[in-house]
């Protein structure tokens, strides 16, 4: 499967290697020159054990790579959108201007029937509200799909909780979820 991940931070490289590592083509778009040269050079911009040699892997492989422009990604059957949603300034919401960027910058370039899945963590209602968008904006219309897979990855545990994800802990924290 073709796929774009869009932001190429922790969550976004981590995933990126993560699906190349899977059999999936994938190109990983960033805004930041620094960033996609480093990855394309097989440096991750972070540290995360097993990171760099999948990172390495999927590029020797011809599974993974890295650029600045989403129009490389129009023919992907699945976009992940895995940009910043940090805390807003008066802290009662998150900064979505990088997620609103990404969408509005990736939604006409949309011209087949796919699916844009979100991984940043957002507010109630934001989904249901980029989804409206995606569908009047892009060419490919209602043929769109969209899901929302918000992330909580652990720092030092990211690639071994993609790979081998423990749905146990993931219903642990549902309930505790529930019960609050």
């Amino acid at each position: 499967m073709d796929v774009s991940v869009v932001g190429t931070g922790y969550l976004g490289a981590t995933h990126a290697v993560c699906l190349a590592s899977w059999g999936h083509m994938v190109v990983g778009v960033d805004v930041d020159p620094e960033r996609v040269a480093g990855l394309a050079a097989g440096e991750p911009p972070f540290r995360e054990p097993g990171i760099r040699r999948l990172l390495r892997e999927g590029l020797a492989s011809g599974r993974l790579s890295f650029c600045g422009e989403l129009a490389a990604v129009a023919d992907a059957e699945v976009h992940f959108l895995c940009v910043g949603t940090p805390q807003a300034r008066d802290g009662n919401a998150a900064d979505l201007r990088a997620l609103h960027e990404a969408v509005d910058t990736l939604a006409p370039r949309l011209r087949r029937p796919s699916v844009v899945v979100g991984r940043s963590t957002v507010p109630v209602g934001t989904a249901a509200r980029l989804g409206g968008l995606l569908r009047r904006s892009a060419p490919a219309g209602e043929s769109l799909g969209l899901a929302w897979n918000p992330e909580f990855l652990r720092e030092g545990h990211a690639i071994a909780d993609s790979l081998h994800p423990d749905r146990a802990a993931g219903w642990r924290m549902l309930a505790l979820g529930r019960s609050s």
